[in-house]
């Protein structure tokens, strides 16, 4: 039998987010919810103020509360937090690649979603090869791309040859045709004709 799929979560407001987040955080770290009073100081409103969001979060089903108990609120399973997309990584502070620098503790985020936030649809590419190793390209890293048809003068591209052959090279439009420049002294550049792009990196992943 097919699994049924999962309703997304219903939409929140701001106000809403943070205190489910706040919820979520001090269950975690004390092992029991907060009191309404809690809430309350935390946000700075009234615990009126509080009753009613707690509410509205309930009809949503996206929180669940025990009458008379103080301790009772819970989480639903359902909720998908911003932070805890997948694409975001802790954010741990700098690291000087000279001298040491004093370690600081950040509690920003890094989400790959936004750094290679682009217009276009992307994809990523895993490389084969090192003839691209000049621009720090090297065998295993992965590429990620921004689908084009199009790129200018020194972009770095996916390109689709006539022999149905892909290749990740620099594109160059000259009189003898498009100049696809490896970077790597020991290739030479290709000079085709027919080229498709297929799209143009935007960035670069690494696991060591």
């Amino acid at each position: 039998m097919a699994r049924k799929a999962q309703k997304p979560s219903p939409p929140l407001t701001p106000k809403q987010l943070r205190l489910l987040t706040y919820v979520r955080d001090f269950t975690r770290q004390r092992g029991y919810a907060p009191t309404m009073q809690e809430l309350a100081d935390k946000f700075g409103v009234s615990k009126v103020t509080v009753f009613e969001h707690i509410s509205s979060l309930q009809k949503k089903g996206l929180l669940r509360r025990a009458r008379h108990k103080a301790r009772s609120l819970a989480l639903s399973n359902t909720i998908s937090f911003p932070d805890e997309r997948p694409t975001r990584l802790p954010l741990a502070g700098r690291i000087a690649a000279g001298r040491p620098i004093e370690a600081v503790e950040s509690r920003e985020v890094l989400d790959l979603e936004e750094v290679f936030n682009t217009p276009a649809p992307k994809f990523v590419l895993r490389v084969r090869g090192d003839s691209m190793i000049d621009d720090q390209i090297c065998d295993g890293d992965f590429v990620v791309c921004e689908k084009r048809e199009t790129a200018r003068d020194g972009e770095t591209v996916v390109a689709l040859l006539a022999d149905g052959e892909a290749t990740l090279k620099r594109f160059y439009r000259t009189p003898q045709g498009i100049r696809l420049q490896p970077a790597n002294a020991a290739y030479e550049p290709m000079i085709v004709r027919d080229v498709q792009i297929q799209g143009v990196v935007v960035g670069l992943l690494r696991r060591f």
